[in-house]
């Protein structure tokens, strides 16, 4: 691991961190903001008067708690969609981007060896991704006893943003393979994004309606079950600990094959 590459690649790419963070920070602090058990049985009646809808994007209980207010309205699409989008852009920037652009050559002449470089690539991505992780965790934190003392469930919300970061341990170990197996930009990247958009399409429209039910078997996002995380059930925490392996797998495949392939540089 080199970690010179690894300071130099986290500066690189910081503002891209923080501009997606700022706009999690704009809709969490929104959302918190909304949380009222008056407000919820508003938002129950729009969910009546649209169910497919608000069943697409996982909003339609508003809960009964703060806890499960957030659950709903942030983690079952926004903070799951939002750090996904820019895990991707990073991913493929940090690997095939490089190859690319022939910069990598540049890295390949240093004294590091490939598997080297590739694992330190992986590192950089597993900061930003416990970063993103870290800071949903500590913005709704801050904001919700902030607003409303007391009323968070601090436990439960945590094992949470555990099960979320399990989920987004595995868009990143997809995104990384991708940017390690194939040399041009756009091909790691339309069958990164393609595969993680096509994960949440198909998420959504399982909860559409029973008829499509049955398309929850097909999607990893079935495995961040934050209904089963918030009851603390057993099941729903082994199921993201598989999130964590198959993220941690794809991760270790991608440095070996990016270790073992030819580069056009």
């Amino acid at each position: 691991m080199s970690l010179t590459l690894f300071r130099q690649e986290l500066r690189a790419h910081g503002l891209l961190w923080l501009i997606f963070a700022g706009v999690m920070a704009l809709y969490g602090g929104m959302i918190v903001s909304m949380f009222d058990p008056k407000l919820g049985e508003s938002l129950a009646a729009m969910a009546e008067s649209m169910p497919q809808i608000f069943a697409a994007f996982n909003m339609t209980d508003p809960g009964t708690n703060l806890v499960e207010f957030l659950s709903n309205y942030l983690y079952g699409f926004l903070f799951v969609v939002l750090p996904m989008v820019a895990l991707l852009i990073l991913a493929v920037g940090l690997v095939a981007g490089r190859v690319d652009k022939g910069s990598m050559a540049y890295l390949l002449a240093s004294p590091h060896t490939r598997i080297g470089i590739a694992y330190t690539q992986a590192c950089v991505l597993l900061v930003f991704t416990l970063a993103f992780c870290i800071w949903a965790f500590g913005l709704c934190t801050v904001v919700s006893e902030g607003l409303f003392p007391g009323q968070l469930d601090l436990e439960r919300f945590a094992l949470l943003n555990t099960g979320l970061l399990g989920l987004h341990v595995f868009f990143g170990g997809l995104a990384f393979l991708c940017s390690c197996v194939f040399n041009e930009t756009r091909i790691a990247a339309g069958v990164s994004a393609g595969l993680c958009v096509l994960f949440v399409l198909i998420q959504m429209l399982s909860q559409v309606g029973d008829t499509l039910d049955w398309l929850r078997f097909v999607t990893p996002l079935t495995l961040f079950d934050t209904d089963g995380l918030l009851a603390g059930d057993a099941g729903a925490i082994g199921r993201f600990c598989v999130l964590y392996g198959w993220g941690a797998s794809m991760y270790f495949l991608g440095a070996f094959a990016f270790s073992k392939r030819d580069l056009p540089l």
